[in-house]
This record gives C-alpha cells, sequence and structure tokens, in this order.
C-alpha cells in the first residue's frame, strides 16, 4: 500500500493542500535562480559628461563633439580588479547612456568611438570590458538607455523632438537605430549575464525599438532589468536599500517597482543600485568627500543583500579612463569587510519542516543568522522567529517575515548552546537551504 494511503485523513489533507500550495507557488526560472546567486555586482558609468562636468544631455545646444572623448590611462582591467577585490560576482557597463556617445565600434550615426581620438577611432570599450570580465571571472552585463539620446534629440519615454514625438518617420529612423544598436552590442560579445534598461522600453506601436525578437536571437539566457522582458526589478530608489519585507514575488502589472507581494504571481527579484559616492552616477571632481564609508556601504549591503535583493553599486571612472584610488581602496575596505564578516561561519545546517535546530559543539557567542529558503521550490515562509538556547531555556534572539534567497539577521552577542528556527506562519512546508550562525563582533579585524 503506498505511504500516503496509510496516513491518518488529517495528515493526508496538510499533505494535498502542502502539495497544491507548492504547485501554485511562483518559481525562478534557472536564469534569474543563478542571478541571485551572484547577490554583488559592479556598476560602472561612462559617459561624454565625465569629459565636460556639469554637462546635461538635454543642453542640446551645448553638446560636446566626440573629440573631447579621449581617456589617456583608461584600462578596463583596473575596473575588474576593483569589482573583485569587493567581491562582485557581475559587472555592468553603460554602453550607451544619455548624450548617445557609444563606446563600441558603430556606423550607426557619426557620434562614438569611430569618431574619438581614443585608440586613433579603433577603440571599443565595449569589447574590452568584456574581456576584462571574462579574465577575471566577472558575468559582463550592459547597459544601453533607449529612452533618450542627447545627439539625436530624443528624450524619454524614447520620443523624437526632445520628448515631444509627433514625427512619425523620425520615430521609426530612431527605432531602427536602436534595433541596430540591440544587434550590434547584444551579437558580437559572447553570452552577457545581464541587460540593463533604464527607464525600460517603448512599446513598438508607440514608436519603440522590437527589442523583443532580438534579445530572444541574441541573448534569450540573460536577466533583464525593466522593459517588457524584465525578469528582474527596480527596487524603487536609488539608495541601494531595499524595504523589508522583501519579496521576490510581485503583482501582474508589468512595470512593477517596490517591495514585492507575499501573494505575487510572478517571480521578479529585485535590485538595489547606489553610486559609491552620494547623489554622483558619473565622475565629477571635488566629490571624493561623497564616497560612503564602509559602515554605510554594509549598511546598504544588510538592507539589500540581506533583505531578499542583490546589491549593484557604482564605480565612476575619470577622464584619464581609470578609478580614482580613494574609491578603489574603499571597494577593497567594502569587500574585506564583508568576508571579515560572513567569510567564514560558526556552524550551518538545512532542512526542511515547521523547526530546523543547530546544535553548537560548545556554547558559542553568536550575533548574526543567515537564512535562506531553497528558492526553486518558491518562497514559502510568511512569519518566523529564531531562537538561542540559553541556559536550558529557548531564549527569542530575532524574528521576521521574507527570507527568499538571503535574510541577515543581527541582534545582541548571546552564548547559546544551540539555535532553533521556528516557522510561524507559512504557504507550503518550509524548506530552508542554509541556516548559518556567525559572531561579527568577535571576527579578526583586518588590517588596513
Amino acid at each position: 500500500m503506498p505511504l500516503r494511503l496509510a496516513l491518518p485523513g488529517a495528515m493526508l489533507l496538510m499533505a494535498a493542500m502542502t502539495a497544491h500550495a507548492d504547485q501554485a507557488l511562483p518559481k525562478p526560472t534557472p536564469v534569474q535562480a543563478a542571478w541571485q546567486e551572484m547577490e554583488l555586482g559592479m556598476f560602472i558609468h561612462y559617459d561624454m559628461n565625465v569629459f565636460k562636468p556639469g554637462w546635461d544631455h538635454r543642453q542640446y545646444e551645448t553638446r560636446p563633439g566626440p573629440e573631447l572623448f579621449n581617456p589617456t590611462k583608461l584600462n578596463t582591467d583596473q575596473w575588474l580588479e576593483a569589482a573583485r577585490a569587493m567581491g562582485a560576482k557581475y559587472a555592468v557597463l553603460t554602453a550607451k547612456h544619455g548624450s548617445g556617445f557609444m563606446l563600441w565600434q558603430s556606423d550607426l550615426y557619426p557620434f562614438g568611438m569611430n569618431q574619438s581620438p581614443f585608440q586613433n577611432g579603433q577603440g571599443d570599450i565595449v569589447r574590452d570590458f568584456v574581456r576584462s570580465c571574462r579574465k577575471f571571472g566577472i558575468k559582463p552585463g550592459i547597459y544601453a538607455h533607449m529612452g533618450c539620446n542627447g545627439y539625436l534629440e530624443v528624450d524619454n519615454p524614447g520620443l523624437v523632438n526632445r520628448g515631444r514625438g509627433g514625427t512619425p518617420d523620425e520615430q521609426a529612423r530612431y527605432a531602427r537605430i536602436c534595433e541596430g544598436m540591440l544587434n550590434e552590442l547584444w551579437g558580437r560579445y559572447g553570452k552577457l549575464a545581464e541587460i540593463w534598461f533604464d527607464g525600460g522600453v517603448l512599446d513598438p506601436d508607440k514608436g519603440g525599438p522590437d527589442m523583443l525578437s532580438i534579445l530572444r536571437k541574441r541573448q534569450p539566457n540573460a536577466t533583464v532589468f525593466q522593459g517588457p522582458a524584465a525578469t528582474i526589478r527596480w527596487i524603487g530608489n536609488e539608495d541601494g536599500v531595499a524595504p523589508y519585507p522583501c519579496w521576490a514575488t510581485v503583482p501582474a502589472e508589468r512595470d512593477y517597482a517596490g517591495p514585492g507581494d507575499p501573494d505575487g504571481v510572478r517571480w521578479l527579484p529585485g535590485e538595489c543600485d547606489v553610486p559609491v559616492r552620494a547623489g554622483t552616477w558619473m565622475w565629477e571632481p571635488n566629490t571624493e568627500g561623497r564616497l560612503f564609508s564602509v559602515d554605510q556601504l554594509m549598511d546598504r549591503y544588510y538592507r539589500s543583500v540581506g533583505h531578499n535583493c542583490n546589491l549593484l553599486l557604482n564605480a565612476n571612472p575619470g577622464p584619464d579612463g581609470l578609478i580614482p584610488e580613494a574609491d578603489m581602496r574603499r571597494y577593497k575596505e567594502f569587500g574585506d569587510e564583508i568576508r571579515r564578516r560572513f567569510g567564514r561561519c560558526l556552524a550551518q545546517t538545512s532542512g526542511s519542516g515547521a523547526a530546523v535546530e543547530l546544535p553548537m559543539r560548545k556554547r558559542t557567542r553568536i550575533d548574526h543568522v543567515i537564512t535562506m529558503e531553497t528558492i526553486t521550490q518558491g518562497e514559502r515562509v510568511r512569519e518566523y522567529v529564531i531562537e538561542g538556547l540559553v541556559g536550558g531555556q529557548w531564549r527569542e534572539l530575532c524574528r521576521g517575515e521574507a527570507i527568499g534567497h538571503k535574510k541577515i539577521d543581527r541582534f545582541a552577542p548571546t552564548e547559546v548552546s544551540r539555535v532553533r528556527w521556528r516557522c510561524l506562519r507559512s504557504v507550503a512546508e518550509p524548506s530552508l537551504r542554509r541556516l548559518a550562525v556567525y559572531c561579527v563582533d568577535a571576527a579578526p579585524k583586518v588590517k588596513p
């Protein structure tokens, strides 16, 4: 007789309800799950206004010529050294930002590397960036802003005549140029981990490019930030933080941005983006004082990676083409601090069901717990508590709601002989991929 037939009626009903809930839960695709696993990425902003500080792409009459773009020391390996020092697993380069200047070899219009004196007009920064990514074992991503183009006098949401539209032939020409860009960027440089659309993409029936067919042909396995094919979402701010609770599931609406919804019908995990110099996405002179401290960056790490999201931290190379030395040091200090705190746990386990216990070899001082669900089975937990066995009594250490890929909980240092995770509410049987404990306040400090 099958085991399920031997179960009491109540248990059979519970098992059936759990199975039904599991089938109904949204789940990540393998590509989404792999992207969430990377957790930390580096954004790299580089555009014409680095060479003309204070200029904005909407200042059409004072647009600089391509001859101004001439970094004398540009070295994409240095950029990726910064990413590796930080611990980034992927990097995203702004191949075409607001000015319209193209950081690759293209004949789509005369405002790009072909017209720059850099490497006698033969340079291709996108190519060099992707090569450096592969050299350092970091997955490459490409940002291409379809919504604005200062050279072509296009503005959000991707309309000609400085955003006013109204000229069908010109709008169609711009859509074809965008399609040419996407074919070049997605077709020349191999497999991309992430494609970034700032503000999304105008629909073809409104004059936008037909990007979906190009995506399916050129980069079917890339994660996509915003746009009609989005597989990851903006969290709703540029501060690098997600509210809590933050869920990977969202409502059906196409352009959703925010903390997610536990009853959402789509799996669309969040990405938190933030400049390393407060309020400064592109390099500007005399902004070193805006550089976030390690403590400020760690706060963002806790409230992004520790809130079930990825963190995309910006880099801003200067006119010479290099990331400033102060920033380089800060990326390393940030990465060192992450590794100091979480590079090695004191104990860990996994398990499923309403409670998972982690015994310690001896009484151990802890102040952090990392919990990770088996997200390939969906987000099941809705409320939980974590307790420590102190002097023979269970004491609450912390509690929360969303877990998803990762939740980092911190609390006052406590000596425990066991740790117990208990589910207070769920929509299917909880499954913890990892339950790990740390003592951050006792971890050795990193020498400068």
